[in-house]
């Protein structure tokens, strides 16, 4: 079946932000008296929604502190992404020769993904098709907000395929009953297959083609 909706997750995958947001992250957990690798950061924060980054911070740093650890950490990112983000490499061209709709469905908080888009020129590529995670009752991996997506654009989910750059996206996509590309930009390649992933990728501008080939 020819995919008709291409879904997109943001960061990571749209926008060069894990690198940055991982790199804040540790610096402030240093603060705090944890101490984390990069890697470390990205295998338990990496496509967490802020809820469930709290929850998990409540675990590293004690519990209550996660909320306003949250707030110092989203103030600094502000500042990071203005100065430093940039898109995906070869983003832009992709999405210059897909030949089918995108939307994206993201973890963040509309704020943030207006801020990260609105940062790296992608934003009217995207103005009203965007899904967050606080339109819908669950996070990723549940499918809640792929399954929103697809029904705001009007396609069912087998019609969908989606993009996604960690193990809790490519669960999510999977979950909702669509195909899921996984982009191994951050995430090895097995541990997104292991996910369910039904293809991967290295570099953006493969992902046209890929698509054809579905």
């Amino acid at each position: 079946m020819r995919p008709k909706l291409l879904i997109f997750d943001c960061d990571g995958v749209l926008v060069d932000s894990e690198p940055l947001s991982h790199r804040v992250l540790v610096s402030l957990l240093a603060e705090s008296g944890v101490t984390l690798t990069h890697d470390e950061a990205l295998s338990r924060f990496l496509g967490k929604s802020t809820a469930q980054s709290i929850d998990i911070l409540n675990d590293l740093i004690g519990p209550g502190r996660g909320a306003e650890f949250m707030l110092r950490f989203k103030q600094q990112m502000r500042g990071v992404f203005e100065r430093e983000l940039r898109p995906v490499p070869g983003i832009e061209g992709a999405l210059d020769q897909l030949k089918v709709p995108c939307w994206v469905a993201s973890s963040g908080e509309p704020e943030k993904m207006r801020l990260t888009l609105g940062v790296t020129g992608l934003l009217p590529r995207f103005e009203g098709r965007l899904t967050s995670v606080v339109e819908v009752a669950h996070p990723k991996p549940a499918p809640d907000v792929y399954l929103l997506a697809a029904h705001k654009a009007g396609f069912a989910p087998p019609d969908c395929v989606v993009v996604e750059d960690s193990p809790t996206g490519v669960a999510a996509g999977v979950a909702a009953g669509m195909r899921v590309l996984g982009y191994a930009a951050v995430t090895p390649g097995r541990v997104l297959l292991e996910a369910g992933a039904h293809r991967v990728f290295d570099l953006m501008s493969e992902l046209p083609s890929l698509l054809e080939a579905l």
